[in-house]
């Protein structure tokens, strides 16, 4: 694996949050549960993109922002139903995911 940065959000409920993900384009990489009865932690990623979504309570903090740069973020908005902004940066829009972590995405250049 090459060297690269994986965020890790919190969320209450995986499969939701993997649902919710896979409308911004992710896919589930892998799960992974120490027993049946303890929390989920899921891989998901969107080409090179990876994010980790971990059920465990102290792996990180609710309300986490994240900034990601996607090529399709018309496709995006239209999805989510929310308007592009203008950004002194560029185009960008915002969402939150069912546990109201934060992601700004603006336009990747080619």
């Amino acid at each position: 694996m090459p060297e690269q940065l994986t965020p890790i959000l919190r969320t209450a409920a995986a499969g939701a949050a993997r649902v919710w993900y896979a409308r911004l384009g992710f896919a589930t990489d892998w799960e992974h549960r120490f027993a049946p009865d303890l929390p989920l932690f899921v891989s998901i990623s969107r080409g090179p993109v990876r994010i980790f979504l971990s059920e465990h309570e102290g792996d990180a903090r609710p309300d986490t922002l994240l900034y990601l740069h996607l090529s399709d973020l018309t496709a995006v908005a239209a999805e989510f139903a929310v308007p592009v902004g203008e950004a002194p940066w560029g185009p960008e829009i915002e969402l939150r995911d069912p546990d109201g972590n934060r992601l700004r995405i603006g336009l990747a250049e080619d």
